[in-house]
């Protein structure tokens, strides 16, 4: 049976950017917060470990005097074109948080997320050993927008693909959802030696901020961030992340309500329970055990562990023995760009790639609703 590896990662992101800073202040000067929930602001943004989020909404542009620049997303001309429209999102002349329906919420989703994807994508072939008309499967992935006919079909015509390429959206997952379509893409090459497989993660989180004093509001507008993540999968050659094993594991039934992601009528509509971090804690050791490395996991030379949250990592690392510098791509990840959901895991394989080295090993995980815990294992082949 034919190894799949991944042979190539691109990633991008929007060109505005929050300092956490100015989000911090930005929900602390919303109309109706009381003191209970400023509180709670302020703990969640402060103890965020994040340093700056990345947005495609232009009307916070200003908080940074501008675009802050990301070449590929063909959008930076869309501050001055909105700059004589009323604001839909933001208000930068009262500092308010408005008010928009799902519906101009999933606009803005129809308008942005299509050149953030192309993006990630290019960048992924520029780098990847093989070209874009060897691509004989396009899967891509979110749970901020939905639109037909969707970025798999963007991706064929925008990047010159062939037309009769096979096409995979994997829909409303959440965080984890690069897992399953890696293991789609796994499936492809296996049937086929010869297949080709580019995955798209392209979330814009940030579409669905809002004011709110709930606690699980007040989580997500301090952590999620847009951006968008590309892996070529394919058997040959012999580069990149061979992926030996994936596996999905689903918590107990009691833990359902822990995460869930919903459609509001003022947005998609996050419950994270701050227990979490404590399920996790309790539950990663056992996900990750069908993975079976043969070994220690604190022999594992590298790991790719969702930042859900400053928590989520501080307890996985404590329950797997992990060290700092075991972590520190997780968190680096976390620090520069936040939560961006599913995209997030790829941002840091690419990020381990720069360093690690032919045999070295790679644990990668991520979470989402049921509670899911997703996990692969993979070994360095080709690497400096």
């Amino acid at each position: 049976m034919a190894d799949a590896r991944i042979v190539a990662i691109g990633t991008a992101v929007p060109p505005y950017v929050v300092p956490q800073r100015a989000a911090r202040e930005i929900l602390l000067a919303q109309p109706g917060i009381g003191r209970v929930a400023q509180r709670l602001i302020s703990a969640a943004v402060d103890g965020s470990a994040i340093d700056e989020r990345h947005t495609v909404i232009a009307e916070f542009a200003g908080l940074m005097g501008g675009a802050a620049g990301m070449s590929g997303t063909g959008d930076a001309s869309r501050a001055d074109a909105a700059a004589g429209a009323p604001p839909v999102f933001f208000d930068a002349a009262t500092s308010r948080l408005l008010r928009p329906t799902t519906g101009q919420r999933n606009d803005e989703y129809v308008r942005q997320s299509t050149p953030l994807a192309l993006a990630a994508a290019r960048s992924a072939l520029a780098s990847a050993p093989v070209t874009a008309a060897e691509v004989t499967h396009v899967i891509t992935v979110s749970c901020t927008g939905f639109f037909a006919p969707g970025p798999d079909v963007a991706l064929v015509r925008g990047l010159g693909l062939r037309s009769d390429a096979r096409r995979l959206n994997i829909g409303f997952m959440g965080c984890h959802g690069a897992f399953p379509a890696l293991r789609a893409a796994v499936d492809a090459c296996r049937a086929d030696p010869a297949a080709v497989v580019l995955v798209v993660c392209v979330e814009l989180c940030t579409l669905h901020l809002r004011s709110s004093e709930d606690p699980d509001q007040i989580i997500s507008g301090s952590v999620f961030a847009d951006g968008a993540a590309a892996a070529i999968v394919a058997s040959h050659p012999r580069a990149g992340l061979r992926i030996d094993a994936l596996h999905s594991a689903l918590a107990g039934p009691a833990s359902e309500a822990e995460l869930t992601w919903t459609v509001g009528d003022q947005g998609f509509d996050l419950a994270l329970s701050t227990y979490m971090p404590k399920l996790l804690e309790h539950e990663i050791g056992a996900a990750l055990a069908p993975l079976d490395p043969g070994e220690s996991w604190s022999l594992i030379e590298h790991w790719a562990i969702h930042p859900g949250g400053r928590a989520i990592l501080d307890r996985s690392q404590q329950a797997l023995g992990l060290s700092d510098e075991q972590l520190a791509p997780s968190r680096a990840v976390l620090r520069e760009f936040g939560n961006m959901s599913s995209p997030t895991v790829l941002f840091i394989l690419e990020r381990v790639l720069r360093t690690a080295r032919a045999g070295e090993r790679v644990v990668a995980t991520a979470f989402g609703p049921g509670v899911t815990v997703e996990s692969g294992l993979f070994t360095v082949e080709g690497g400096s």
